[in-house]
């Protein structure tokens, strides 16, 4: 067991600090919209619906290629793969600054969508090629993590950034999008020298810690019961389109709506309650429920490990979260509707993080790669609702309050889910120890 560990904690140690940044790149170039948006919508004359429409077809097409592209990855490898796509959106994404209008933002969007769809799925798969079950809510918790460590770092550098407004001619959401895009096309390159497609592969492990690695993730196939049926195997087909992979979307659905909540709508949230206060301010109030996120996603994340249990250390951050957007929306004090937004934001991704624990374990392995990519496609279909849903619900309202009380309801309907997904037990292995 002391030798599992150690060959865990090596493959932690080299893979998940550039894993992270890469997500962290991601995911600046999916919310820093919302950034933009606090003067690119007086600048191209946008509705909040009309913004709303932008996330939206984002998201459209990002639902749209995620399938694809997972199943390339899984034919030609992440390294290729990977690298790529992040050069193409890289670019799509710092292409954005040359919007005039709401028809050229949407369509600058819908390239990143694209471009970036193949992201976070091709990374679920391949966390699934280096960590045993036993180790993985600790694993994803560590990648994840990015999403709100970007939220808050970026909540201050955009609203810093915002402030460059007339440099050089340009707008500061212009150079928003400048320099948080070409990181990624950069990072894109480095892909193709840094990763490996599979441990055999990497030559930073010696041939005990290979064959150490691959006998554990061998005993987690041997154990999943997906993996042996007992009576004529189901088609791939039949698998995808089982109720279990129906179950798992419409909760991963519901859970979605409210990370899109938290990403796309937290400046504008914030800005709603914080009395007039500077870009710069705004910034530095929506970086603290991410702050208070980081730290729940990890203490959680082990804690799960620890108990091997996954069920109920989804629902529980589930109901925090649904808690959290009723205290923002009915709450006449502007500290107790931030504190509602650390509470949604931080129980909705620490329960991201546990989520994607269980689905590889209702799917046998050769479904895997399509079946992820389908739960986060169908599931991501809850980020392009949510905008659109919400924006039209600003305008009508002239509040955000409707538009939450809309993100506890589905969070309580995907709560509902989860408790009757079939989630296997997780083998026990030196993680729990």
């Amino acid at each position: 067991m002391g030798t599992e560990r150690l060959v865990v904690d090596k493959v932690t140690r080299h893979l998940m600090w550039f894993l992270f940044l890469l997500f962290v790149v991601s995911f600046l170039d999916r919310i820093n919209i919302g950034f933009a948006g606090l003067t690119m919508m007086k600048d191209l004359g946008l509705t909040s619906t009309q913004f709303g429409l932008a996330t939206t077809l984002f998201y459209i097409a990002y639902i749209s290629c995620g399938i694809p592209s997972n199943l390339v990855l899984a034919r030609i490898g992440a390294r290729k793969w990977i690298g790529s796509i992040m050069i193409a959106w890289g670019l799509a994404s710092t292409a954005t600054m040359f919007a005039t209008s709401p028809q050229s933002l949407y369509f600058f969007r819908i390239l990143v969508g694209i471009t970036e769809a193949g992201f976070l799925p091709g990374m679920l798969l391949y966390l699934t090629y280096w960590f045993p079950s036993a180790y993985r809510a600790r694993a994803n918790a560590l990648f994840m993590i990015a999403m709100p460590v970007t939220a808050a770092v970026g909540s201050a550098i955009s609203g810093a950034i915002l402030g460059m407004d007339g440099i050089l001619g340009l707008k500061g959401w212009q150079w928003l999008f400048l320099l948080e895009g070409l990181p990624a096309a950069i990072l894109g390159v480095v892909v193709y020298f840094y990763l490996n497609d599979s441990p055999q592969q990497a030559r930073w492990l010696t041939n005990l810690e290979k064959t150490t690695l691959a006998r554990m993730l061998a005993a987690e196939h041997q154990a999943d019961p997906v993996a042996k049926p007992t009576g004529p195997r189901a088609s791939l087909l039949s698998e995808l389109t089982s109720a279990t992979v129906l179950k798992f979307s419409v909760a991963y659905f519901c859970l979605v709506n409210s990370l899109a909540m938290v990403a796309v709508w937290t400046p504008l949230i914030v800005k709603s309650f914080s009395g007039g206060a500077s870009n710069t301010t705004i910034g530095l109030l929506a970086a603290i429920p991410s702050i208070c996120t980081v730290i729940g996603m990890i203490w959680w994340g082990r804690r799960s490990d620890r108990a091997q249990e996954r069920r109920w250390h989804t629902v529980l951050p589930m109901l925090l979260a649904a808690s959290g957007w009723l205290i923002t929306a009915y709450s006449p004090q502007p500290a107790l509707q931030l504190l509602g937004i650390c509470l949604a934001s931080t129980g909705a991704y620490t329960a991201m993080s546990i989520f994607w624990t269980t689905p590889d374990h209702a799917l046998s392995f050769t479904a895997r790669a399509l079946g992820i990519a389908v739960i986060n496609a169908v599931g991501n279909i809850g980020s392009a609702l949510n905008p659109l849903v919400v924006g039209w619900l600003k305008d009508a309202t002239q509040s955000f309050a409707t538009g939450l009380i809309y993100a506890s309801v589905l969070l309580v309907v995907g709560c509902a889910v989860m408790l009757i997904v079939p989630i296997p037990r997780t083998p026990k292995l030196a993680a729990s120890t």
